[in-house]
């Protein structure tokens, strides 16, 4: 009799562990509230509205942003009482340095001293100013808009040691219109990019079916290519004879190879045209058109013994939502970063003399002009760069997500912010080449291009970890590079842990990052807030980075499985299409990185949920089995 009853419970005890390989036992946690269900995308009218609200919200933040930096910039010259010399002297870098404070006027008990031109139809606000000066009071104007179009605002900060001295500034805010036009076509609330302008045509993905874009909506079902350039790989390459018969016969301007292969102009063949010569005459690998690729800038014990590092930049604790919320602050306790952990950044080029992100770059490469710097001239690649490595804890601006991680900016993006599948797959090997070990894309379309897709193998093959957006046009239609196997998709949360309005979501998404106004770098030497999933995207990639930082033996595969393993878990139970595997948690990753935290599985009950792993049960099994056998052996 009780050796059948020890049979049973063996029998039982093995069951036990057997549904415990299949299935983790969870205690979910009552006090974290969750989304039970994905939400249904709204209407058209309704989407655009909330598109236009974070468009303004971006604007108005960073107008905020503007006025705190200018004021504590101006605070700095007022330290400067009682040495003449000096203040003339920062006055003037610091008006050399950001250009957008057009004038400058110092108040004290002898009258004014003016630096530069008083733009016109300022005089008034500039009066109050200085009145408010000689109150010993603040004055902001906000933001006043000319008839002209043109955007300023009158500050004047008073010297608190001595009254009736202080500085009063007119600073133009031409960033707001900056963030206003990219915006709309990051966005997508107009059509993006100009056909006429970029010779090139919309067409339904992954077909040459011409479809008609005359919305920012209508962006989420079309792509874009160039209508007179193919990419070509062939099963052996033609030698320079046969290159050149293919160029007389196809009329070609242009006719450029980057590894394995080419990419042809013509001057009279349409793509149509050119994709049925190649197949007629070469019958290659793969012919396709040369697409357009556009911005998307759009707790366990241990963890809690973990301190955070609050960092001093001047607009972190008023503007920086987005990293206490990914628990950076505890994971900065655990790893900052390494300088030998290169993160590249394939976007528009970079701000290289933005005082935030001194000793932060490395040279890059400009491909979109090799004779020219990959110098900034959208704004979108100085801030994806500012959310990635802005320098932390100096007092300035706002604070990176890595201390240490090296930025390498390789612009592909040209002065629209659109580029073609040959600038990005070129981008790609180049800085797999030169030692990027993580590489962003805040970029996008919905066409599958075989050629980008043997750049992004490349890579991957190469152990890079590949880290892009998924596109911000609330759509479940694949974006590629996100969508390709090889690359780590992400998408945007908003402030309350929602899936942002704009963010794209679907089966491919891995996980979810901050990307509702984003206070970052911007050119200028300014800062801006901006939403787009091209601002969740960096938070990932710098996570990444700083995985390899961490533990550099660990294989790209490996990090990009971490980061899914380590996510807090958001919007249904388990993996969804609008979160992915959840918003990434960088203290848990981070620890997890060497070992120091089990990662949880995906499907927990709830973000808070606490779980019995399977060691431990496995112990316990054992324990009793061992006292169960000693009782039948006695």
């Amino acid at each position: 009799m009780r050796r059948k009853k020890m049979a049973r419970w063996f029998m039982a005890l093995a069951a036990l562990a057997l549904i415990i390989h299949i299935a983790p036992i969870f205690i979910p946690s009552p006090s974290v509230p969750r989304q039970t269900a994905e939400a249904p995308k709204p209407a058209p009218l309704e989407e655009r509205k909330l598109k236009l609200a974070s468009l303004q919200n971006d604007m108005d933040k960073t107008a905020m942003l503007c006025h705190a930096e200018c004021r504590k910039q101006m605070t700095k010259a007022i330290a400067f009482t009682g040495n003449d010399q000096k203040r003339r002297a920062y006055i003037r870098t610091m008006m050399k340095e950001h250009p957008h404070m057009e004038y400058m006027s110092w108040q004290d008990n002898t009258g004014s001293k003016p630096y530069g031109a008083l733009p016109a139809g300022m005089s008034d606000h500039v009066e109050q100013a200085k009145v408010a000066v000689k109150k010993g009071k603040e004055y902001h104007s906000g933001t006043l808009k000319l008839k002209s179009g043109a955007r300023y605002m009158v500050l004047a900060t008073p010297d608190r040691k001595h009254p009736g001295h202080g500085l009063v500034g007119v600073v133009k805010q031409h960033i707001l219109d900056q963030v206003e036009q990219h915006q709309l076509r990051n966005l997508r609330l107009v059509p993006y990019p100009h056909e006429t302008k970029y010779k090139t045509k919309a067409v339904e993905p992954g077909t040459l079916h011409r479809t008609e874009v005359h919305t920012g909506e209508d962006n989420g079902d079309a792509s874009h290519y160039h209508t007179n350039e193919v990419v070509v790989r062939f099963h052996q390459n033609p030698n320079p004879q046969h290159i050149q018969q293919i160029r007389k016969e196809i009329n070609a301007d242009h006719v450029h190879k980057l590894g394995y292969t080419f990419v042809f102009r013509s001057k009279s063949m349409k793509t149509e045209e050119l994709i049925h010569y190649f197949k007629k005459n070469y019958d290659p690998h793969y012919v396709e058109p040369h697409y357009f690729y556009m911005t998307n800038w759009k707790m366990k014990a241990e963890q809690q013994e973990i301190q955070p590092i609050i960092p001093n930049d001047a607009l972190y604790s008023q503007y920086q939502w987005n990293l206490p919320s990914i628990e950076t602050e505890k994971g900065w306790n655990v790893e900052r970063g390494t300088n030998e952990i290169v993160v590249a950044v394939l976007d528009t080029g970079v701000q290289a003399d933005h005082p935030d992100l001194k000793g932060q770059l490395m040279e890059g490469i400009n491909i979109v002009d090799k004779n020219a710097k990959p110098d900034d001239d959208v704004g979108h690649g100085t801030h994806v760069s500012g959310i990635i490595a802005a320098v932390v804890n100096n007092g300035e601006g706002v604070a990176g997500l890595s201390w240490y991680n090296k930025v390498l900016p390789v612009k592909v993006l040209d002065a629209s912010g659109a580029g073609t599948t040959y600038s990005v797959a070129e981008g790609i090997i180049w800085a797999t080449d030169h030692g990027a070990k993580v590489i962003n894309m805040s970029l996008g379309n919905y066409a599958s291009a075989e050629f980008l897709h043997d750049a992004i193998k490349y890579a991957y093959d190469h152990d890079v970890v590949l880290v892009a957006a998924s596109g911000n046009d609330n759509t479940d239609r694949p974006g590629y590079p996100a969508a390709y196997p090889e690359v780590f998709a992400v998408a945007a949360t908003d402030t309350n842990g929602q899936r942002a309005s704009f963010s794209n979501y679907g089966d491919y998404i891995d996980v979810a990052a901050p990307g509702a106004s984003i206070a970052s770098t911007y050119p200028g030497s300014q800062y801006a807030a901006l939403s787009g999933t091209s601002m969740a995207s960096p938070h990932v990639a710098a996570l990444a980075a700083l995985i390899r930082s961490k533990n550099p033996e660990l294989t790209n595969k490996e990090v990009m499985q971490l980061m899914r393993d380590t996510s807090t878990d958001l919007g249904a139970v388990g993996k969804d299409t609008s979160f992915g595997y959840g918003q990434i948690d960088v203290v848990r990753a981070l620890s997890a990185a060497v070992g120091g935290l089990q990662p949880e599985a995906k499907g927990s009950p709830a973000p808070g949920a606490s779980r019995f792993l399977l060691g431990d049960i496995t112990r316990l099994i054992r324990q009793k089995l061992n006292e169960w056998t000693g009782l039948y052996s006695q």
